[in-house]
């Protein structure tokens, strides 16, 4: 038997205590690493806990329509959302027929819809009267498509003629052509056919429209058309129809199963939209894309789009092109609409109409032209009251923010938001609450969007400042891509017609009357106006000849 050393089994006992010593360790450090992981997670949880969204408060509902019979007050469904908010919070949900909402009446909320989280929030609602306007399909339109990379093209496409650089072309041709159509109204005003538009027994809005519309035409398309010219005026009144259905509210939106009884209203809209895309083919879309398909060069937005659509490497189809030109056309009618409702308010505040006409007359005598000076879009920032009354407006009227849509399940706020759930920027609130604006809040008052601030000499001056609440085009990747066009064309128009005339309301009217809460559109068939020439025995900006019976005309490429 062999005897075993000593020394060996010492070492090998001192090898034994090691390792479980190591082990023991091993273990500890684990067991402890696990317990801070722990720690760690639930810490992690704690923070980023999100409330389910079927815990959301809000307002219960009835089987079918949910919480629809909420938003019957008489202010509209934006103001029964502030209603409701005061009740259930800043964020609520809501059942609206089949449709699952969430209402947010918050800056911050409102801008993680549209900023932070602009994509999970990309989509639009599924509306029927959406797929009548556009040929079936809503997702022709640019403001009602859902995200997608080819919306994004197009708009990409039309970017460079709706913000048009300071100095550059585009917005010296835009400056030119508003002053030469205002110019044409002015002209169409002075005679003696339009006296009892002028004495207020006709409605103006007409005139403001087929004015606005012939400088989207001018701009876009390189054409005109005359006043008298019946098809174009019963182009102009039908889009007008489209945009004031389009701001209105219907069951069938939410309760998509009334469709059979909506039948009438969806081919109506049908057939108006087929009624624009004639037009538009027939009068400007086929003559440019004759002058493409004979080697000219693109010279507007209208042969712009086509030839993007000729390119052998082009995804956008003749429908793409079509319905993305009639969206930008057609937003004519949200400007003449815009100008209706400055012209009503300035009649009604007098005081605000002066100071519009006390800044265009300093700008001309600056100019030693006082007479014969046309405010121009280069003029925007000697006119700070004048952006402000446009401002005020649009804050007044409180047009609604094109509800959004959930892509994905996401997030919004503590609270988790599933994939379709329909979310409405309640922009009434943000507009015209007091907490944001003050007791005066209900008040037109533009000076609340003036500030005096110092220039680089130290010299004060007045300038028009939006504050960070203030949406009226929404904001983010879905932000309205005609704001400039709206806010331009507006500019030029309002300055130079206040200079010329005052505004008054005829007796016995309101037409206040016509105003509806959280809405920009007014009826097609509206009040009337009296437009008092302030200087008869002076001068007026020289205006261009009439263009009554005229064909349309299609202006030079230089011009752009």
């Amino acid at each position: 038997m062999t005897m075993t050393d000593p020394m060996d089994e010492l070492y090998g006992v001192f090898c034994v205590i090691v390792a479980m010593v190591v082990f023991a360790c091993a273990a500890v450090g684990c067991k402890t690493y696990k317990n801070y992981k722990k720690r760690s997670t639930d810490l992690a949880d704690l923070v980023e806990v999100k409330i389910p969204m079927d815990e959301l408060a809000g307002p219960r509902g009835f089987p079918i329509i949910g919480a629809l019979h909420q938003l019957s007050d008489s202010g509209g469904p934006f103001e029964a959302f502030t209603r409701l908010s005061q009740m259930y919070g800043e964020m609520y949900a809501i059942q609206l027929g089949s449709a699952k909402c969430v209402v947010v009446s918050n800056i911050a909320l409102a801008k993680e819809v549209l900023i932070t989280r602009g994509f999970d929030f990309g989509g639009r609602p599924d509306f029927l009267r959406f797929h009548s306007l556009f040929g079936g399909d809503r997702n022709n339109s640019l403001a009602l498509c859902d995200w997608s990379s080819l919306q994004k093209r197009r708009r990409s496409i039309a970017r460079v003629f709706c913000f048009p650089r300071q100095g550059g072309n585009h917005m010296t041709a835009l400056s030119d052509v508003s002053i030469q159509e205002m110019n044409n109204c002015l002209d169409y005003l002075c005679k003696e056919s339009t006296r009892p538009i002028m004495e207020g027994r006709e409605p103006f809005k007409p005139i403001i429209m087929r004015t606005i519309a012939n400088i989207f035409t001018n701009y876009m398309c390189s054409m005109s058309f005359g006043y008298d010219d019946a098809k174009f005026n019963e182009i102009v009144t039908t889009f007008d129809k489209i945009f004031w259905d389009i701001n209105q509210g219907y069951a069938l939106d939410f309760l998509p199963w009334l469709k059979p009884f909506y039948k009438k209203h969806l081919d109506t809209l049908n057939d108006w939209a087929s009624t624009i895309r004639s037009f538009l083919l027939e009068r400007i879309i086929n003559k440019k894309y004759e002058k493409l398909q004979n080697g000219g060069k693109p010279s507007d937005f209208t042969e712009t789009l086509l030839e993007h659509h000729l390119s052998p490497e082009s995804d956008l189809t003749w429908e793409h092109i079509m319905f993305e030109l009639e969206d930008f056309i057609g937003g004519h009618s949200a400007v003449g609409n815009l100008l209706t409702m400055i012209f009503v308010y300035l009649a009604k505040n007098p005081e605000a109409q002066r100071k519009i006409y006390d800044e265009v007359e300093r700008l001309k005598f600056s100019k030693r032209q006082r007479e014969d000076y046309v405010v121009s879009l280069y003029d925007r920032e000697e006119l700070p009251y004048t952006e402000a009354v446009m401002w005020e407006t649009l804050r007044m009227s409180s047009s609604p923010i094109v509800p959004h849509v959930a892509i994905t399940d996401t997030s919004l706020g503590n609270c988790t938001i599933d994939k379709g759930t329909c979310v409405f920027i309640n922009n009434y609130e943000l507009n015209l609450g007091t907490s944001y604006w003050g007791d005066d809040a209900r008040e037109f008052k533009p000076e609340r969007f003036i500030r005096s601030v110092k220039d680089e000499r130290g010299n004060s001056k007045d300038c028009p400042v939006k504050p960070a609440h203030f949406l009226p085009f929404s904001t983010g990747k879905r932000t309205c891509i005609g704001q400039r066009l709206v806010q331009s064309i507006s500019f030029v128009f309002l300055s130079n017609f206040v200079w010329k005339y005052e505004l008054q309301v005829p007796d016995g009217q309101d037409p206040m009357d016509y105003v509806q809460p959280s809405c920009v559109a007014l009826p097609p068939e509206c009040f009337n106006l009296k437009f008092v020439e302030r200087h008869p025995s002076r001068k007026a900006p020289a205006p261009k000849s009439p263009r009554e019976n005229e064909t349309p005309v299609e202006l030079s490429s230089s011009v752009r």
